[in-house]
């Protein structure tokens, strides 16, 4: 799951609640059904906005936050995609989560590696090896995402 407005959501519904991180762990024990809640680290980490802040969560972590604060998880976060090439559980019509939106925006090299999790270094190496075609515009690269996407599993399957 990914935070909301990077985290001002959260921060807002805090506030609104009068919860400080530490009452937050606290609340996110008491709507645990195992009782073990968030470590006040991990709240921290989601909460923050600092240089130490996540964007990204477990849907879990989400849920209990979202629970503790009375609050639905959408108002908090934004469910991710997963980047896995093909998913043994859900359909790939399921996965879509807005039909006919149109074209989705180029994404520029950084937040194409943000979103695969990888280092520019491999970026390059893909490229160069022809598993990965950019889009130029100027003298930056564009990617599109769906593109990457397929370009990388057809490089896999026939690897």
């Amino acid at each position: 799951m990914r935070r909301r407005n990077c985290g001002a959501e959260l921060r807002r519904a805090m506030q609104e609640a009068g919860l400080k991180i530490p009452s937050l762990t606290l609340a996110t024990r008491r709507v645990d059904p195992t009782g073990a809640g968030l470590s006040q680290a991990m709240v921290g980490f989601i909460v923050g906005s600092g240089k130490t802040a996540r964007e990204e969560c477990s849907e879990r972590a989400a849920r209990l936050l979202a629970d503790a604060l009375g609050t639905p998880i959408t108002d908090l976060f934004i469910p991710e995609l997963s980047v896995v090439a093909d998913s043994t559980s859900t359909p790939r019509g399921e996965m879509q989560t807005t039909p006919n939106a149109g074209p989705e925006p180029l994404m520029t090299e950084r937040e194409l590696l943000a979103y695969l999790r990888k280092s520019g270094s491999w970026l390059d190496v893909e490229i160069r090896e022809g598993r990965i075609t950019p889009i130029y515009a100027g003298r930056s690269r564009r990617f599109d995402r769906q593109q990457v996407l397929a370009e990388l599993q057809a490089a896999y399957a026939a690897a």
